[in-house]
């Protein structure tokens, strides 16, 4: 918008930019608040390309090697980056699977090209977007009808080779039996396109994209909260805003572009009149899960882990009913760990540990106390202990905890949510909630709960997409 010509002023409740995509510094350990993975770096490419940037003006980037470990019941494997190596591994455990490995990729990186190129770039506000040549001559070919579960199922047999192709898609929020086998382009996404790791973290995306901002002329308001967006015979003409010293402010605006939780902004700063959707809508809602987070410092180094590692060790298909359709605290979690100082030596003090452990749970669910946090850590560190062997508990000089009331509490979550909207068929294009609202005319919505949907390139397209609606729209 800035670059466009816009006076562009950002609201930020918190004390630095970021949102989900935080920061914490303590005591020495510095960790990534949320996302951890970096993928599809083609799209943080583009991104700074739009301004005549490059990435390598503000960070680095390394292309981690293996790109993550994996840990079953009784086996453990290390995905290696290069793609004749992971064939290799796929030789190994299924005989004929490194050839079928090929013809699956083959088919996601046509997915990955049109969804890239066609499907997210969308604003998902009418069908007709979707009268391309290109993209209707295709459709059948991205098998939006057919189920992830059951495209993977066609070409691969063994249990930890579907369980490694269906991992990105628990992320997805659904089932894979309930989500389209299009999202195979996340497994192009992830085997051919790599998995990244910012130098520092990736903070350092946001301290790039907030730099880029300030170079263009955005002011940003820190620790200021939105109260309400005030609006006069369907236009919105201003915001109020609360500072954390309880000032109230008010500002003046011709279009307003939320990239707040899109539930929040309906139901808490828009009159009841000018909403888009009723809570019957958003209770209807297929949610991605919410999490529970640990930021763990050691004051000690641990041997043979890597950056990534996913435990799969107990029974993947219980713990994906427990948030997609029991939607219960799970009885045993797989949980996933990021060790960013594996590969950085500045986010852990010398000869120390930084460790961000993760169990994804159902969105929605209450009882999120500080004991159930802790029974749940148990859980996880003695598998976590027993799969490395290695002591950890001992060593633990710092700790954090993150949970759904703090999803709801810190970013107004709706139902404490950690991912938005599920990618469910249903959930798609343009049956999700749309970027513009539909009694306000200059309101506007980017972010994980519209289009295209959750992840950090998606949001990042979001506000691509959203920018040029409101510039088609308003001009500049």
């Amino acid at each position: 918008m800035a670059k466009a010509g816009w006076d562009v002023t950002v609201i930020e409740k918190h004390d630095i930019p970021g949102g989900r995509a935080r920061r914490l510094k303590e005591n020495g350990f510095i960790f990534d608040m949320g996302p951890s993975w970096y993928w599809m770096p083609g799209v943080f490419e583009q991104y700074f390309e739009n301004f005549g940037k490059k990435i390598s003006d503000y960070y680095k980037l390394k292309r981690l090697d293996p790109s993550y470990e994996v840990y079953w019941q009784n086996d453990r494997v290390q995905i290696p980056a290069g793609y004749e190596a992971l064939k290799r591994l796929f030789e190994d455990v299924e005989n004929g699977s490194s050839l079928k490995l090929d013809e699956y990729l083959e088919q996601a990186q046509f997915k990955y090209n049109i969804g890239i190129k066609k499907l997210v770039q969308k604003p998902g506000r009418s069908w007709m977007e979707f009268a391309d040549r290109e993209f209707l001559g295709g459709i059948l070919k991205m098998d939006v009808f057919t189920s992830i579960k059951s495209h993977i199922h066609k070409y691969f047999k063994d249990t930890r080779l579907r369980q490694l192709l269906e991992f990105p898609i628990l992320f997805l929020g659904a089932l894979p039996e309930n989500t389209p086998a299009l999202y195979s382009l996340m497994n192009y996404a992830d085997i051919i396109g790599g998995t990244w790791y910012p130098e520092k973290g990736m903070y350092s995306v946001v301290e790039a994209m907030y730099s880029l901002a300030r170079e263009l002329g955005v002011k940003f308001l820190f620790n200021e909260d939105a109260l309400s967006i005030n609006i006069s015979d369907g236009t919105a003409v201003s915001i109020t805003t609360e500072t954390s010293l309880a000032i109230r402010k008010s500002y003046n605006a011709e279009v307003i572009i939320s990239s707040a939780d899109y539930h929040f902004t309906e139901t808490r700063l828009v009159e009841k009149r000018y909403r888009s959707y009723t809570n019957k809508y958003w209770e209807k809602r297929t949610m991605a899960p919410g999490c529970l987070l640990y930021y763990i410092g050691l004051n000690k180094k641990l041997t043979g882990i890597t950056h990534h590692s996913l435990f799969f060790d107990v029974d993947f298909n219980e713990h994906a009913r427990d948030i997609y359709k029991t939607k219960k605290w799970p009885a045993d979690p797989l949980f996933y760990v990021s060790a960013t100082s594996v590969s950085d030596n500045t986010v852990a003090p010398g000869g120390h540990e930084n460790l961000f452990f993760l169990i994804p749970v159902a969105s929605g669910l209450t009882g999120d106390t500080d004991e159930l946090r802790e029974r749940y850590f148990e859980k996880i560190l003695q598998r976590f202990e027993a799969r490395t062997g290695q002591d950890v508990k001992n060593s633990i000089v710092y700790k954090k905890t993150f949970g759904p009331s703090d999803f709801a509490g810190e970013y107004n979550a709706f139902k404490g949510n950690a991912y938005g909207l599920a990618n469910t068929l249903m959930q798609t294009a343009v049956l999700k909630p749309s970027c513009k609202s539909r009694k306000v005319k200059n309101l506007f919505y980017a972010g994980q709960l519209t289009v295209p949907g959750p992840g950090v390139p998606p949001s990042l397209i979001s506000g691509e997409v959203v920018a040029r609606e409101v510039i088609k729209q308003f001009g500049h």
